[in-house]
């Protein structure tokens, strides 16, 4: 079973939202994505089959650092440039989907403590759902963007069925991000924080050596997910300790999120500390994926983020390695699968665009 257990199925969600039992209703033909980043907003077109009408990644400044007001602009700007690219009409719109970094809730009103990328005073507690639909006359679905990636990677790889399947999504960058699918919909919760993957506490023993201390996290909480599995956790928590036991390795004398970004390239190449730094991330994602599999019992642990875009023999082993970490029973190894995200860098905008249609296309 092994590897092809990681290949990623053919369907698309233009196969899934063409089927005859998903056809939607209502004026417009078209859905815009917008992905909101703490740097550039990605965009992308689809229309109501599900055919996306941009086949390429493009960005513009998000302008977030300057507060609700350029964010919003910014925001029109990369609307704007995705209807132009595609060669549609406006008046075609149905309406847009957003996702944006947390934290905010289900309805998209930023935390009251703001975040990592709405650390503008501006930000906090502003309705950045609600003041893009006025800036727009459209409406407006809102998802956080780990969630809105989840989206996307489901439906991708479950093509047709997708409406039938779970699935769960952990999406490893400068933090952990993801999200939950049930039944081809997006897990939200009460407040909009369900799938807040990053921040599930996991079990360090038998995790960390013996004396490593136990990784602390930028949300404050200490020993959860992120902690480890990410960008951030390599820099804070996982390189440093390293580092004391190879004390003379080339990265030893390099800023700290350089040398953070370079950990990558020396595990392609099979160094050693390198390589057990990524143990230690992929063995904190397995103990997540065995968290999952008692709470949701999904069909499919999606991974993605950059680790599974590196070098392919690399990307085998650290997947090899997520999936031995993970505790399934017999019942559940046997029907379930891992597999990778695709098309990550354009998948928040287009599971944006999928949850758009998915609630506005029968108004």
């Amino acid at each position: 079973r092994g590897r092809d257990r990681f290949d990623r199925s053919v369907s698309s969600v233009a196969e899934l939202l063409s089927h005859p039992g998903a056809r939607v209703s209502g004026s417009g033909s078209y859905l815009v994505g917008l992905d909101n980043g703490g740097t550039a907003n990605k965009f992308t077109v689809m229309d109501r089959d599900g055919h996306f009408m941009i086949d390429r990644l493009v960005e513009l400044p998000s302008r977030v650092t300057e507060g609700p007001t350029a964010a919003i602009g910014a925001l029109r700007d990369a609307f704007d440039a995705a209807i132009e690219l595609a060669g549609i009409d406006r008046a075609d719109v149905l309406g847009v989907g957003l996702d944006t970094p947390g934290p905010a809730t289900a309805h998209g009103v930023v935390s009251s403590r703001g975040g990592t990328n709405f650390a503008h005073e501006d930000w906090k507690g502003h309705d950045v759902r609600t003041a893009l639909e006025d800036e727009l006359g459209l409406p407006v679905v809102y998802n956080n963007d780990g969630n809105a990636a989840a989206l996307y990677a489901h439906h991708e790889h479950f093509g047709v069925i997708g409406g039938e399947r779970s699935s769960i999504s952990a999406i490893v960058g400068t933090g952990l991000g993801g999200g939950v699918i049930e039944s081809g919909r997006i897990v939200k919760g009460a407040a909009g924080m369900a799938g807040e993957l990053g921040h599930v506490h996991i079990p360090m023993n038998g995790l960390l050596q013996d004396g490593q201390p136990i990784p602390s996290c930028n949300c404050g909480f200490v020993g959860d997910a992120e902690s480890v599995a990410s960008l951030t956790g390599i820099r804070n928590n996982l390189l440093p300790y390293w580092l004391t036991r190879y004390p003379d390795h080339e990265l030893a004398g390099v800023e700290p999120l350089d040398a953070a970004k370079q950990v990558r390239t020396f595990g392609e190449r099979g160094d050693e500390m390198a390589r057990h730094i990524f143990e230690q991330q992929a063995m904190a994602l397995g103990r997540l994926f065995t968290i999952a599999a008692n709470f949701t019992d999904p069909d499919v642990y999606l991974l993605g983020g950059g680790v599974v875009e590196s070098e392919p023999s690399f990307r085998d082993w650290f997947l090899e390695r997520v999936e031995e970490h993970t505790l399934l029973r017999d019942e559940q190894r046997d029907v379930a699968s891992f597999a990778l995200v695709t098309d990550l860098d354009m998948a928040g905008a287009r599971g944006s665009a999928v949850a758009a249609l998915s609630m506005l296309g029968h108004r």
